[in-house]
C-alpha cells in the first residue's frame, strides 16, 4: 500500500530481506518482487578481485523478519539502497524481539533493519506499528473516525504506541511479549487506556 500510495514505478523492482509472505503481496498488488528465501542458499566469495553484481533496476529495499539472513542478502540490499538513485529502504517493522517459539524470545524484525542501517548509514521508512502509516490508510479507505476504535496488542513499543500515536483508545493484552512487571516498571513510559490478561477476558465483560 506504502508504494502504490507514493507511486511506486511499475517498472522498478523490489528487493526482499524476508519471508515468502512479502513476495506474495507485493506480487499481488502487481509489483515485480525478487530475493526472499530462495537468496537464503547463496553464498558470497570474498576474493580480492571479486565484484558483488547487483540488479540497478532495484526501487525498493523491503526488510522485515527472515530466519535465513545472511551476508549475500546484506550485501545485496546495502549495494541497492548505496548505489541505486532514489531507492527506498522500507521496514515492515523495527521490533527487537519476536516470540517465534513458546519458550522463547527470539530476534525480531528490527534486527534485520538494524544491519541495514549500519551498513547504508540510512533510517528506513517504517510502514508497520508504530507508524501511523497503516492508520491514515485505513481512515481513508473506510471512513471511521478513531475515536470508535481500540487498538488491542501484547507489545507497548508498538501495539499499544501506535494505538496512542494514531488517537485510539488502547488495550494491552499479557498473553504475548509484554509482561505485566514491564508494564508497571517505573521506566516505562507506555501506559494503555486498558489492560487484561487475554483478549477472551472481553467476552467476560460482555456477559451473556
Amino acid at each position: 500500500m506504502y508504494l502504490k500510495v507514493n507511486q511506486f514505478p511499475p517498472h522498478k523492482k523490489v528487493y526482499v530481506i524476508g519471508g515468502e509472505g512479502i513476495l506474495q503481496e507485493l506480487q499481488l498488488a502487481g509489483f515485480t518482487a525478487v530475493g526472499g528465501p530462495e537468496d537464503g542458499e547463496k553464498k558470497v566469495q570474498l576474493k580480492s578481485s571479486g565484484f558483488f553484481e547487483h540488479d540497478k533496476n532495484v526501487g525498493a529495499v523491503v526488510v522485515g523478519i527472515d530466519p535465513n539472513i545472511n551476508y549475500y542478502k546484506l550485501q545485496y540490499g546495502t549495494l541497492c539502497i548505496r548505489e541505486n538513485p532514489g531507492c527506498l529502504f522500507i521496514a515492515t517493522n523495527r521490533d527487537s524481539v519476536g516470540h517465534m517459539t513458546d519458550l522463547q524470545e527470539w530476534p525480531g524484525a528490527g534486527c534485520m533493519v538494524g544491519a541495514i542501517c549500519g551498513s547504508t548509514e540510512r533510517e528506513p521508512i517504517v510502514v508497520g506499528k508504530p507508524s501511523t502509516f497503516m492508520m491514515d490508510f485505513l481512515l481513508q479507505k473506510f471512513h471511521i473516525s478513531t475515536s470508535r476504535m481500540c487498538m488491542v496488542g501484547d507489545r507497548l513499543d508498538t501495539d499499544i504506541l501506535f494505538g496512542q500515536n494514531a488517537g485510539c483508545k488502547t488495550l494491552l493484552v499479557l498473553s504475548g511479549v509484554t509482561t505485566q512487571s514491564e508494564l508497571d516498571d517505573s521506566s516505562n513510559s507506555i501506559q494503555p487506556d486498558y489492560y487484561t490478561g487475554k483478549v477472551s477476558d472481553i467476552l467476560e465483560l460482555l456477559g451473556e
